[in-house]
């Protein structure tokens, strides 16, 4: 769209002009239409939003209901000032992680309206207000603004600064959501939601820390530092500001509401540019390419891998894992669980070094069902084999291409586990059992893919498993992992016999016998799987083909 486009601050529309007022409640209707229209879609759909809107209504109650009671409390500030932080951090990331959550967040679906930027940014601004997450925020600030307002000076300021918070985190959600609704929407922009997985592990065990923290300080006072820190962090400062008048620091308290006012100010104004700069600006669909097409660049990094199938195999997986999203997923998620877990009971100091087997545990299982996640796709890749050489070349490639990443990892991650506890004596004895558990698990992934396959939907981004497929998952996932286990008895006991027998100076042998019994029981598995895969081909293709 040309920079004449009616949304333009120099355009000059009459229709745009005439009805400014009667905009908002257009745009409040919409809202309600698109959220009672989405849920006409199934009836899953409905008892999925009711529950969450239930929950979440609960939720709040509670900790409205909880703040008021702390009402008088030496710790009501820290806790109050933490919980609005927190929430105006939710705000931020919220359009990151889940931008096709809300269709409103998206203004390029407003391109071709006669529409000014001001009467549009009034408008979304006020229908944001409509739905749960709004309603959170305002039950969560009340209770904040109770408990911290001791006073008539504080009351009155409460009032001033509970609307500043709601306001606040609303316009922060779309400011970041204009800015970035053109990466947002794109295949790699979608690809951001990927890390929620990771951003939910890795905050759920930095809360568990620092609970535990807490515990053993005896008490809240250990936060209460930071909450003078998060009092001048907006939206948090509005309600800093209740609290030091309170206090009696009416200048302190001027500055932080000041403060929030001019964070707001500034954010409609970044939206606003947002809003112009996107319906006014064009994108890579209105323009034509000018510059000739260009050669092919050199594969760099892939030009490392071997020649033939092997390499073509490899490939093929790892650029699974850059592009595809359910692929893309599941390593996320091993790669944050296998360093959280040792890493966080090693800070802890509950932990040991061996818990740095989890990291090779979590990539092994990435193993199983391989075939599954090709899909439909796995028709192609059916075509090339006809003898059990040709399947044990596949599944060997497929495990290589595992094997570059889970390798250096499971290093890296034993590495750091050892480092944090303080404990090097113990370094080559993990690594060798890690190695010896990764192999048994690249044997039973191996057979279980060819025993047990299964679909992965593609049409869903919260099924993994096609209905129906649900036993076959289990059996070969958890049966999998118990006979990797197994499989890994004999060093597990040799490690056992040179603790108990108190030998330090033959521990390292852990590390060739481990790292040689893992590949030797790879081999062997991708022996006994290449056949089987080559017999069944026909029902592995029907088993991943039904999602």
């Amino acid at each position: 769209m040309s920079p004449t486009s009616p949304i333009s601050p120099t355009a000059h529309s009459s229709a745009a002009g005439g009805d400014t007022a009667a905009l908002t409640p257009v745009f409040v209707r919409l809202k309600l239409a698109l959220l009672r229209n989405g849920l006409r879609q199934s009836s899953g759909r409905t008892v999925a939003y009711v529950l969450s809107a239930v929950c979440g209504l609960l939720v709040a109650a509670a900790l409205l209901l909880g703040l008021v009671l702390l009402r008088g409390n030496a710790h009501a500030d820290a806790i109050a000032l933490l919980l609005v932080g927190l929430t105006g951090l939710g705000w931020a990331v919220m359009p990151l992680f889940f931008p096709s959550g809300d269709e409103t967040l998206d203004p390029t679906r407003l391109v071709m309206l006669p529409l000014r930027p001001a009467p549009l940014v009034r408008a979304l601004l006020v229908s944001s207000l409509v739905g749960i997450g709004p309603l959170f925020t305002l039950c969560l600030a009340v209770g904040a603004g109770i408990s911290l307002a001791h006073g008539a000076a504080a009351t009155v300021t409460a009032v001033l600064a509970v609307p500043l918070v709601l306001l606040m985190c609303v316009a922060l959600a779309r400011a970041v959501a204009a800015g970035n609704i053109r990466l947002l929407t794109s295949r790699k922009g979608r690809d951001l939601a990927v890390l929620s997985g990771l951003v939910v592990a890795v905050g759920i065990q930095i809360v568990n820390f620092g609970a535990q923290r807490l515990g053993q300080a005896g008490g809240l006072s250990p936060l209460e530092p930071i909450a003078d820190v998060v009092g001048w962090i907006p939206p948090a400062s509005a309600i800093g500001a209740v609290d030091s008048v309170s206090e009696g620091a009416y200048g302190r308290a001027a500055a932080q509401l000041l403060l929030t006012a001019a964070v707001l100010v500034w954010l409609l104004h970044a939206w606003r540019r947002s809003l112009v700069k996107l319906m006014t600006a064009p994108d890579g669909s209105t323009l034509q390419t000018a510059e000739p097409a260009r050669k092919e660049s050199a594969r760099g990094l892939w030009q490392l891998l071997p020649e033939g199938r092997t390499g073509t195999v490899m490939e093929r997986s790892l650029r699974y894992i850059l592009r595809d999203p359910k692929t893309k997923s599941a390593w996320v998620t091993s790669l944050a669980i296998g360093l959280i877990v040792p890493l966080f009971n090693a800070l802890q100091g509950t932990g040991s070094i061996y818990f740095a087997c989890f990291a090779a545990g979590m990539l092994g299982i990435l193993m199983y069902n391989q075939f599954g996640q090709d899909t439909s796709a796995f028709w192609m890749v059916a075509q090339t084999i006809s003898t059990p050489r040709d399947a044990f070349v596949e599944l060997r490639a497929r495990a290589y291409a595992l094997l570059v990443i889970t390798l250096p990892y499971s290093a890296l991650v034993t590495g750091l586990t050892a480092a944090v506890l303080g404990d090097w004596t113990q370094l080559l004895d993990a690594l060798g059992l890690s190695f010896a558990l990764l192999g048994a698990m690249l044997a039973t992934g191996a057979v279980a893919s060819a025993r047990f396959p299964y679909s992965i939907p593609q049409d869903s981004g919260y099924k993994n498993v096609a209905p129906g497929q649900v036993g076959l998952a289990w059996i070969s996932i958890f049966g999998g992992m118990l006979a990797a286990a197994l499989l890994c008895a004999p060093v597990i006991a040799l490690t056992v016999f040179l603790h108990a027998a108190d030998l330090p100076d033959w521990r390292w042998l852990l590390l060739p016998v481990g790292t040689a019994y893992g590949l030797l029981l790879a081999w062997a598995g991708l022996r006994v799987a290449a056949p089987q895969v080559a017999r069944r081909l026909p029902e592995i293709l029907t088993a991943v083909s039904k999602g």
